[in-house]
């Protein structure tokens, strides 16, 4: 190689000034000019020589660096970016491939490696557009939930289907990420149950203003906070805080989430051939939340958890959708266009002020304060009460999570009314 041959040369020609100098034929300063250093560099090539010989010589900046990497390695990294990864960001195809392909090599070296073949377009840092918040101190204070629809589905491009993500904002740990076909209330509410009955009741939930979260009258203006979408009761219910965001920048934890899923989540799917969302979603439960936990999620700065334990609260009768209905002479109340009948056989309950829900999976109960009136499928068949033992041992209809009234018994109420006597005809001459 030209570079070092050219190496050789000028350790060669120091050696011999260096002798001729030693041997008196030139003095140092002559030496000196004649290889066009200063005298004390000189005096170190000296040093060097008489230290090491012809290998102290050698200018170490042309010589091949210790830590060079093998050139069989590079172009296996470049092959397999090139043929199994492309697409993928330099950071995730890092994190891939040493933990799948034994790379050893750098992440700076893989970059520049990767940027000079022309397989990664060199980028110029973003700049930051505003102060960046500081994170909540405790696990469980702050949770972000944001849907993205995209093309997540490589494999079937037709398709946008909507990624639902929940995000702790102490830890940055992905709670929960499901792909559905929209953004729907159902969706938001079978999130929210999920990360309820596996974490507790966090402090706060920060969303965007979809339909779902708020009512908005005024597009761009402030939200409405007497009238609550069905999750917003659910949260009032539960005691959580409901914070709604103005801008995408001031949600810039959830955009950064997003945008690091569909960098990340579409690429994995595309590897892994997945083309359905089942099998998608089997990926993201079995797989990509906890690699992805275990890359990001960093500890928070308080230990103590702020999550507060569900309890015995009954999850379906709360994130349910839930309307008001006057009970129509015909006996029946309609949810939605779906025609429900009450209490077939017995009295009716025409004018009745009645509260319809509809339930995650698709069934009907309507209530009236703590009775249930009448339950039913999804399709608006009615379904036999549910029975329970009440802590008296006798068996009674299943109604809310409520405490049981107490039963006064029969025999009392009874004798109660011997001792006081019967009662007496009132007319109108007495």
């Amino acid at each position: 190689m030209g570079w070092l041959t050219a190496a050789v040369e000028q350790a060669m020609k120091r050696q011999e000034v260096i002798l001729r100098a030693l041997s008196g034929a030139l003095t140092w300063l002559q030496a000196a000019d004649i290889l066009g250093i200063d005298p004390r560099s000189l005096r170190r090539w000296r040093a060097r020589y008489e230290a090491q010989e012809m290998v102290g010589l050698y200018d170490r900046r042309r010589l091949p660096s210790p830590r060079k990497a093998p050139v069989a390695e590079v172009e296996r990294i470049l092959h397999l970016y090139r043929d199994t990864y492309r697409g993928f960001n330099v950071r995730h195809f890092y994190h891939r491939a040493r933990r799948d392909h034994g790379l050893a090599l750098s992440y700076s070296f893989v970059r520049l490696a990767l940027q000079e073949a022309g397989l990664v377009a060199k980028r110029r840092a973003r700049g930051r557009h505003r102060r960046r918040r500081e994170p909540r101190a405790r696990f469980g204070e702050l949770l972000h939930l944001d849907g993205s629809p995209h093309v997540w589905l490589a494999h079937c491009p037709e398709a946008r289907p909507t990624l639902l993500a929940v995000l702790d904002d102490a830890t940055k740990r992905l709670l929960y990420a499901q792909l559905w076909p929209a953004e729907t209330t159902a969706a938001v509410m079978v999130a929210l149950a999920e990360v309820l009955r596996t974490f507790g009741l966090p402090v706060a939930l920060y969303t965007d203003r979809a339909g779902w979260a708020f009512h908005t009258p005024k597009a761009g203006g402030p939200v409405d906070r007497d009238h609550l979408t069905h999750v917003g009761r659910a949260l009032a219910r539960l005691g959580i805080e409901h914070i709604g965001a103005y801008s995408p920048q001031a949600r810039g934890r959830g955009e950064r989430l997003n945008r690091t899923l569909q960098d990340r989540l579409v690429n994995e799917l595309r590897l892994a051939d997945i083309r359905t969302l089942e099998a998608a979603n089997g990926y993201l439960r079995a797989c990509f939340i906890a690699d992805y936990n275990a890359t990001f999620t960093r500890p928070p700065a308080d230990p103590d958890s702020a999550f507060i334990a569900l309890g015995p609260v009954d999850l379906d009768q709360i994130l349910c959708e839930e309307a008001d209905r006057v009970v129509g002479q015909d006996n029946m109340v309609s949810f939605d266009g779906r025609p429900l009948q009450l209490q077939p056989g017995r009295p009716t309950c025409a004018g009745m002020r009645v509260i319809v829900r509809r339930h995650l999976d698709g069934s009907y109960t309507v209530w009236r304060g703590a009775i249930v009136l009448g339950r039913f499928a999804s399709h608006g068949a009615s379904l036999p009460p549910r029975v329970e033992r009440a802590p008296t041992g006798r068996f009674r209809l299943a109604s809310a999570n409520l405490p049981p009234l107490p039963v006064r018994p029969l025999r009392r109420a009874l004798t109660s009314r011997r001792r006081r006597g019967p009662r007496l005809p009132i007319g109108p001459g007495l």
